[in-house]
């Protein structure tokens, strides 16, 4: 049954799409900034790594406690937002993420890694509570049918924003890191130049922040906790975690974002391996841009495959190839490796928006709950990018790439089956 949607004191159904099309257009903002925001981790890890002189373990502890903050704060976002609301969540989630980016001032003014990593949760949290608001706002606003569809399409600016970031990163980061001179320590000098960069993140969310609370946007009336005295019965489960499809999506989320950000990671420092490329580390850091530039042009193709292919095929396929990718990086050596690991991103493309869409699939009144799980699992982002790089410093970055592989053969198996699972 088509969902109930309100505005102020109108009520439409998901036939009426002019309210969804602002409301999209609205979203796409947020996607894009926190794309941008997750995708600076990729310059922050040898930046830092170099300044204060960490092992590959030790820098991947940016991303444990990044995506950690998601393990942490998923479900206690998935409450918040099914109180408040979609639209509240998103404007609590801004202030959040604005106030972690400023606390990277301190951080670089005493140039200590414990407060850069404490920066990180404080920041993280607040786009988890984003990530809880919009994914399902945006699964909500239109038919089932094209759910992912639509999320691949809001997703691909969010990409759009992970194309933009190494880029940004590589010239006011890595670039001036280089030349960082002064009567300050090393440490700290190296450390300073990520003040204005952040300063100038956090004043942006904060200025987000004051537009989401102003806009008129579409409520879910089904998506909104009733007052009731027992559990919400929907289709003869009262919990998300009844529903199989959920619970395997999660698993997916999981696998896929730490094939991802593991990637995406150790991208700097594998180019720079001499059997590969040999490239130096401002150099290597545009070339992130390729890995996620091709997910945004994979999601912006996958948005219309998937009108006309099932998606569950479509990340079944995806799954499969980006296996193999992984795999002729690992054994092979010079350009071939290097393009063949940067092409992994366009197949990673509709990865993330289609086992979420597909995992939320039917849950009603649980969707709140659902998405929260879903965002919890994104702490697969913290732990395979610190079990690879603990692999990394034992047998070497190439051999350690085998890990990303294992987690693309669960998706290929969700694709094909496990999404269908009730």
């Amino acid at each position: 049954m088509a969902s109930t949607i309100s505005s102020s004191n109108t009520t439409v159904s998901h036939s009426g799409d002019g309210k969804y099309r602002f409301a999209l257009v609205s979203l796409t903002s947020l996607f894009f900034m926190w794309g941008f925001i997750t995708c600076l981790n990729d310059i922050l890890i040898p930046h830092l790594k170099a300044v204060f002189s960490l092992s590959y373990t030790e820098a991947m502890l940016i991303q444990f406690c990044f995506f950690g903050a998601y393990f942490l704060v998923s479900l206690p976002a998935g409450k918040l937002v099914k109180k408040l609301g979609y639209q509240r969540g998103i404007v609590t989630g801004l202030v959040i993420a604005s106030f972690g980016c400023a606390l990277f001032y301190p951080a670089a003014d005493l140039a200590v890694y414990g407060l850069f990593l404490g920066a990180l949760f404080v920041l993280a949290s607040g786009i988890t509570i984003l990530q809880v608001a919009a994914n399902p706002y945006v699964n909500a606003l239109g038919s089932e049918e094209t759910a992912s569809s639509r999320l691949n399409l809001t997703q691909a600016f969010n990409a759009l924003g992970t194309t933009v970031a190494p880029y940004f990163g590589a010239i006011l980061i890595l670039s001036v890191a280089t030349g960082a001179v002064g009567e300050m320590s090393h440490a700290q000098a190296e450390a300073e130049v990520v003040k204005m960069p952040y300063l100038f993140l956090s004043a942006t969310l904060a200025i987000l922040a004051i537009i989401f609370a102003k806009l008129s946007l579409p409520v879910i009336e089904e998506h909104v906790e009733q007052e009731t005295t027992g559990e919400v019965s929907y289709k003869g489960k009262t919990s998300a975690v009844q529903s199989l499809h959920l619970v395997l999506g999660a698993v997916g989320i999981f696998v896929y974002v730490g094939a991802e950000v593991s990637i995406g990671s150790f991208l700097v420092n594998f180019l720079g391996e001499e059997h590969i490329v040999g490239l130096q580390e401002a150099d290597a850091a545009k070339y992130i841009t390729y890995y996620w530039g091709g997910a945004m042009v994979g999601r912006f193709i996958g948005s219309a495959v998937m009108q006309k292919i099932a998606a569950g095929k479509v990340l079944a396929f995806n799954g499969f190839v980006a296996a193999i990718l992984v795999l002729v990086a690992m054994y092979t050596s010079g350009e071939v490796a290097m393009y063949a690991i940067l092409a992994v991103g366009l197949f990673n493309s509709i990865m993330f928006p289609t086992i979420f869409s597909l995992a939320l699939r039917d849950l009603g009144p649980h969707t709140s709950q659902g998405s929260g799980i879903l965002c919890l699992a994104i702490v697969g982002g913290a732990i395979i990018p610190l079990l690879q790089g603990v692999m990394a410093d034992s047998m070497g970055i190439q051999p350690a790439f085998i890990l990303p592989v294992v987690c693309y053969a669960y998706i290929v198996f969700y694709g094909a089956k496990g999404s269908q699972m009730s």
